[in-house]
């Protein structure tokens, strides 16, 4: 029986910033400039909003008034617009599938179907697929067809960016409800790093670098959750290792990334060894948030008595000040009910190198649990 996505056993929280607990301050909202205003939209706000987002989007009313009434010229105006029209869509299609864990697929648009990097793509998704995750690519033809068919239209995103030429979705993913039009690169690009849960590149042109670039800056910076980014290609490829090569020899050797920042990214010509790659990401790892500059990481499992404690002294690195310890959710937690029941990695971490965050993460899933919970898909 063919295997298909399924919703992680935990729900998964996508804040990709890994952002701070907010604490109910309206102090952010700020002002129109005019007091009777400000309290006629807060009063709009709250009469529109849902439960406990009347003040981001008094927030967001007050920025557009704002707009409205500064210097921005009416080109601009419909830019904002358009961009922010463009995520909201984007959230309205991912919306329901939510708890589902995803891979975003990159690769040269001109690739083949008969090319060796493209059955290598298709191959990949497929086997994605059979251990839960979607896939999400940018729904055009050569790697990104691949993506799609690999995964089937059920279990695949198309994010499509609408260009002079190329500007149709592919056939696997043309027509499906999941398929989202884009008229901006830098919308579009959100959404592959906001809505992932892990990355796959395959060879490809200036796109292709710029998507990759795109991810690990963003990583590397803190700007989104350390996941895992892995550089696929067909067996006996070249492309991604001189990529490594021109990597370590003109951005480590010059002293412009770290060591650890090489963690960020794993480059094979191994199918079986790049889904392992994301799916042992996600073994004893769930996720993490900040909580002031407390780092709270959420495991499926606890790990065993003795563990944290040579956690602790293998990573003292990445502590800023006091101990790890394991325990339950903290007080500021309590906005994420589903996750209250995950056992806690917290620590005050020092900010920074998250490469190295990366490696504690990768020694986190190595480390022995204290019970193993069922893997549904080996349970079918």
């Amino acid at each position: 029986m063919t295997k298909h996505a399924r919703k992680s056993p935990v729900p998964v929280e996508r804040d990709f910033t890994a952002g701070m607990a907010e604490h109910g301050r309206r102090s952010f909202v700020g002002s129109t400039g005019d007091r009777e205003l400000d309290a006629r939209v807060m009063e709009l706000a709250e009469a529109a909003a849902g439960a406990g987002e009347a003040d981001l989007l008094a927030e967001m009313m007050i920025t557009a008034v704002r707009i409205s009434r500064g210097t921005v010229t009416a080109g601009d105006f419909k830019m904002m617009n358009r961009a922010l029209k463009e995520m909201r869509a984007a959230e309205e299609v991912f919306g329901p599938w939510r708890d589902f864990r995803k891979v975003s697929v990159f690769g040269s648009a001109r690739t083949r179907p008969d090319d060796p990097q493209y059955q290598a793509a298709v191959e990949f998704s497929r086997q994605m697929r059979e251990h839960g995750f979607m896939t999400i690519t940018g729904a055009g033809p050569g790697i990104m067809a691949a993506g799609n068919e690999g995964a089937g239209a059920e279990d695949s995103f198309g994010l499509n960016i609408v260009l002079p030429f190329e500007a149709t979705a592919n056939e696997f993913i043309a027509g499906d409800d999941k398929l989202v039009e884009f008229n901006y690169f830098f919308t579009r690009k959100l959404s592959f790093v906001k809505e992932s849960d892990a990355t796959a590149g395959f060879p490809g042109g200036f796109g292709t670098m710029d998507e990759v670039f795109e991810a690990l800056t963003l990583i590397q910076t803190g700007k989104a959750q350390v996941y895992p980014m892995v550089l696929v290609e067909a067996k006996g490829g070249k492309y991604w290792k001189f990529w490594e090569q021109f990597v370590r020899d003109h951005l480590l050797r010059s002293g412009m990334i770290s060591e650890s920042d090489l963690s960020l990214f794993r480059v094979t010509d191994d199918i079986e060894e790049a889904v392992e790659e994301v799916v042992g990401f996600y073994r004893t790892f769930h996720s993490y948030r900040y909580v002031g500059d407390r780092l709270v990481m959420r495991l499926m499992n606890p790990l065993a008595e003795g563990e944290v404690g040579r956690l602790e002294q293998e990573f003292g690195d990445v502590i800023k000040a006091g101990r790890m310890q394991q325990r339950g959710a903290l007080e500021e937690e309590d906005n994420e009910p589903e996750m209250a029941g995950l056992p806690r990695l917290v620590f005050r971490h020092r900010r920074g190198n998250f490469g190295r965050l990366r490696e504690f993460i990768d020694a986190v899933n190595r480390a022995t649990t204290v019970e193993t919970v069922e893997d549904p898909v080996e349970a079918e």
